[in-house]
């Protein structure tokens, strides 16, 4: 047989190896077909802003209320007192300037977390991640807040931000780092002496982000008022994690 047929037949037979160790790999145990890989998480909550009839005037600008969140099954909870001095802003259904909430009233640090009403935790490790639509002024920076369900709030070392329009910002908490922070003053705390370490370092060790009750934003820096000077401006917020039903987990209450 001639060189270059026996070097065709050994392409080809490698060929088909191939084909078939793909058709294989393509077979879950037991001759069934495989699963796709996931690639993302499920939906854990979506936070959609609305306008409640009690703020019809649309001339007005008021504070965020329950009543705002269009999904019943999501609570919203604040912490420090300027959470409550933020307003809504934008036009509900518009693409360009979408409902949402505006920190430049607040006089001081804030967080506004959100929960399933029905004490449903997030498991946030692996494919976990948040997305948003962020806007900022001036060197206000938005970033992420969890409550875990030992109570422990913490904000995340990831900060976004957008100056020219509200951007769509999507991020994984695998690689954020946590710092404590003081639910009533909404400032940064060390986590105790059990916790030092000879750098000086003050981030929370190992956090268990499996044990998610709470996630939402932070602003740590008192708004300047109407203008441009500085604040935060938060539309639609999606959460991506695994639902934990609170009756699979008590070791933490």
């Amino acid at each position: 047989m001639p060189r270059y047929c026996s070097i065709e037949m050994t392409i080809g037979l490698f060929a088909l190896f191939g084909v078939a160790c793909s058709s294989l790999a393509q077979q879950a145990p037991g001759g069934g077909e495989a699963r796709p890989r996931a690639t993302v998480a499920p939906l854990f909550l979506k936070v959609e802003w609305v306008r409640p009839p009690s703020q019809s005037d649309t001339k007005v600008r008021y504070s965020p209320v329950q009543e705002n969140v269009s999904d019943p099954n999501v609570e919203m909870k604040y912490y420090g007192k300027a959470a409550k001095q933020i307003l809504t802003t934008g036009a509900p259904g518009s693409d360009i300037t979408p409902y949402g909430v505006w920190s430049g009233t607040a006089e001081g640090p804030f967080a506004i977390t959100f929960k399933l009403k029905n004490s449903d935790h997030a498991d946030l490790t692996g494919l976990a991640n948040i997305r948003w639509f962020v806007k900022t002024s001036g060197f206000h920076v938005v970033r992420p807040v969890v409550k875990l369900t030992n109570g422990t709030l913490l904000v995340g070392d990831a900060a976004f931000s957008s100056v020219t329009k509200l951007t769509l910002s999507e991020f994984s908490l695998a690689n954020v780092r946590w710092i404590k922070l003081d639910p009533e003053r909404v400032v940064t705390l060390n986590s105790g002496a059990a916790a030092a370490n000879p750098n000086g370092e003050i981030w929370a060790p190992n956090p268990d982000l499996s044990k998610v009750e709470e996630v939402g934003f932070a602003d740590l820096m008192p708004g300047s008022g109407h203008g441009t000077g500085g604040w935060i401006q938060l539309a639609t917020i999606e959460v991506h994690g695994k639902t934990v039903p609170h009756t699979l987990d008590t070791s933490s209450r």
